[in-house]
């Protein structure tokens, strides 16, 4: 699972927060999406690969600019990525 980070310039609400989620939910197949306008950032799991061209077209009508995409490997953390073989115990 991919979990893609994006900065994101513009969002002043939680209704800026929806309008972002929608219009990713809506361009993608995604896991979850979640934004947060004081952090000025959305963060996407998903079992897909998106590009960085990609995400910016799709949030170009919203209005808000898109200033950075960063990807990594999504890990499930807790008991359900422990039960599914995810996780890794640290030796001290």
């Amino acid at each position: 699972m991919n979990k893609i980070t994006v900065k994101i310039d513009g969002m002043m609400c939680s209704m800026c927060e929806s309008h972002i989620n929608d219009a990713v939910r809506k361009a993608f197949l995604v896991k979850k999406v979640t934004s947060s306008h004081t952090k000025g950032e959305t963060v996407i799991l998903t079992e897909t690969d998106i590009s960085e061209g990609e995400l910016r077209t799709a949030l170009e009508p919203t209005g808000y600019r898109v200033l950075e995409v960063s990807t990594e490997e999504y890990k499930k953390k807790g008991l359900l990525g422990y039960l599914k073989g995810e996780f890794q115990w640290i030796k001290p």
